[in-house]
């Protein structure tokens, strides 16, 4: 499908490089358009970029009451060569569809949604943020639009896809650890829901989990599973853990627990970071017995956002805490995130097709 320009006129949008004095924080920022395509008589269609604004949605549409909507989360860069790249997209897409089946939303083709994110950067460059370790944060997302009040899919949604200028989520590199809160009481999923998807609903029920990790002065909750014996997922985040030979272990995929694209990525970079990287179930007890016996030296989170979240300690719900090695930021976190930021920023080469330029092709 081609997609029609809308644009706001040259003395409304940016004419000249971002180039921002201070720090632009992460996600605040828009640029001056988005993306929207609709679904409607069973079909996508009217692909358009038009100026960043409110929409116009009915009162009783669908995803206001009963949630269906998902989303999406990947990052854009600028290399040494003033072009902007973006990283794995093809991998959004993918996962997209898959939360997608989850909530019984329409697939859309997954070479439209890349084409989509890739008008919509290349309209809007000017608003990347030139300093060290900034990106466009791009945000995909689908939602309901029917005006109906029964429990049933909508036959109407929206697509949109909006940019954030955003710059280095740690401005001087990673340095510090958090601490998590071991809950018992507060699950992220269960088998047969929606964990395995980026709806909306699974981020609106961990906010009160990390209202009570705040109180216990963690940052976020390490979910385990409903049988509480299992690690699952670190906040928003994929966990991980480091053995005292290099070798990370991620916890085996099931439908509680999403499928990060860092995560697999790193997956895929074994041989790259010089280490293995395997999955496996991860059992609550022989975890934290491993890390007071020094065979856990590292510990942690992958995701979009942050790349890497190193983990300093843990927190039960008694009050009990387990601090992983020293505490510190240890050298096999602050080597995958060296390597996977510097992939993305095009210092280092990528895998076949992980890293795409996005063309100048707006009017």
């Amino acid at each position: 499908m081609d997609i029609k320009y809308n644009l706001k006129s040259a003395s409304e949008r940016r004419t000249e490089p971002f180039k921002p004095e201070g720090d632009v924080g992460f996600g605040k920022l828009r640029t001056d358009h988005m993306f929207l395509m609709d679904y409607r008589d069973g079909q996508w269609c009217d692909p358009r970029i038009v100026p960043y604004g409110p929409f116009e949605m009915a009162p009783g549409a669908m995803s206001l009451h009963y949630g269906q909507s998902i989303f999406e989360g990947a990052k854009a860069f600028m290399h040494e060569d003033g072009e902007i790249y973006t990283f794995r997209l093809n991998k959004n897409a993918e996962r997209m569809n898959r939360s997608a089946d989850i909530v019984c939303i329409p697939n859309i083709d997954e070479a439209m949604q890349v084409k989509a994110i890739n008008a919509l950067i290349d309209a809007d460059r000017l608003w990347f943020p030139q300093q060290e370790g900034a990106c466009l944060y791009i945000r995909p997302f689908i939602f309901a639009t029917e005006d109906r009040l029964s429990v049933s899919p909508s036959q109407q949604y929206t697509f949109c896809v909006m940019l954030s200028p955003s710059g280095a989520y740690y401005a001087s590199g990673v340095n510090n650890g958090i601490r998590l809160l071991i809950s018992t009481k507060y699950h992220r999923a269960v088998s047969g829901g929606t964990g395995a998807s980026k709806a909306s609903g699974n981020y609106a029920a961990s906010l009160r989990a990390g209202k009570a990790a705040a109180e216990h002065g963690a940052s976020q909750v390490l979910y385990l599973d409903s049988t509480n014996t299992q690690i699952e997922e670190a906040g928003a985040m994929n966990h991980f853990h480091i053995l005292k030979d290099g070798t990370v272990i991620i916890p085996t995929f099931t439908d509680t627990i999403l499928k990060s694209i860092t995560s697999q990525s790193i997956m895929e970079l074994g041989d790259m970071l010089g280490c293995e990287v395997r999955q496996e179930t991860v059992m609550l007890d022989k975890f934290i017995a491993d890390i007071e016996a020094g065979e856990i030296i590292e510990a942690g989170g992958f995701g979009t956002a942050a790349v890497v979240s190193p983990v300093s300690s843990y927190i039960f719900e008694d009050g009990r805490i387990v601090t992983v090695g020293d505490g510190k930021v240890g050298p096999n976190i602050k080597r995958i995130y060296k390597l996977f930021t510097e992939l993305q920023k095009g210092h280092v080469a990528a895998p076949q097709g992980w890293v795409k330029r996005v063309e100048r092709v707006a009017p």
